[in-house]
């Protein structure tokens, strides 16, 4: 099997430090958050960002001001910045991060209840988000919540719509309204993809762990992080998205799987530096 490349979300759009009191908004925090989970193992860190009141937002110049800090501490990491957003925003808004000099960022692959709300990726928003990404040479990582976004991104792909082979793809399952995280689920996804695809997976809440021992084993990568999950175990506050990642660690290194450094990680990925 390949390394396995640990990605840490460490802050996403909607927990809260109220939540989870080393939730990162502040630049500062956020520096702190990427290297714990450096420092742990991850190759990747996912970014969103946020006001120092712990807003989110898209705004290029938080993104570049983030990006600048994380680099200067840990300057080999991969940094994947989210054109997500946070529920609301226009296609205009999200897709700010892609206006820096990066070497990846998401691609949300369809519309799908988001707990109580709708996160909107319309087919013409995913069209325009792949001609960014094409006119600007970033890698998407293809972030699939339901099996049909799957099918929908093979197909634009297929079409040249949005940036080909190899693709990266992260499926982040066990969203509330969202296709749900069990394994079943994990191995029709992982059986429909691109024999040169890469996969992650995103267990949600409490399937967060158990989904990475499936993706270790089944020879995937995995994401963890706060934007995900906010506890270690039942009960138990993460002190750290690196607490997480050392987690995440543990378990492949008992079941026999390596860790990528991020040069290892860029080479799987089709990624130069």
């Amino acid at each position: 099997m390949e390394k396995l490349i640990i990605t840490a979300a460490i802050c996403g759009a909607e927990v809260t430090k109220e939540q989870n009191p080393a939730v990162p908004y502040t630049v500062e925090e956020i520096v702190r958050e990427a290297k714990s989970a450096y420092d742990a193992g991850a190759a990747i860190v996912h970014l969103h960002v946020r006001k120092d009141d712990g807003t989110p937002t898209q705004d290029k110049a938080r993104f570049k001001e983030c990006i600048d800090a994380i680099l200067k501490v840990i300057p080999d990491v991969i940094l994947i910045p989210s054109t997500g957003g946070a529920v609301g925003m226009t296609a205009a808004e999200r897709l700010q991060p892609t206006e820096l000099p990066i070497e990846m960022a998401t691609l949300d692959c369809g519309t799908c209840n988001f707990g109580d709300e709708v996160f909107e990726n319309t087919m013409p928003m995913m069209r325009d988000f792949g001609k960014r990404m094409m006119e600007n040479n970033i890698k998407p990582e293809y972030e699939c919540f339901e099996m049909g976004h799957l099918d929908t991104a093979l197909a634009m792909v297929k079409k040249g719509q949005m940036p080909g082979h190899p693709m990266q793809i992260n499926f982040v399952l066990g969203v509330p309204g969202c296709t749900a995280a069990t394994i079943p689920n994990l191995c029709w996804l992982v059986q429909n993809i691109p024999s040169d695809a890469t996969w992650t997976a995103t267990g949600v809440g409490r399937s967060e762990f158990p989904l990475a021992a499936a993706a270790i084993a089944m020879g995937g990568h995995v994401r963890v992080g706060f934007e995900d999950n906010l506890y270690i175990e039942k009960g138990v506050l993460a002190k750290s998205n690196g607490e997480s990642v050392a987690k995440v660690v543990r378990m492949a290194k008992e079941l026999g799987r390596e860790i990528a450094t991020p040069d290892e990680a860029r080479r799987i990925l089709g990624l130069k530096k």
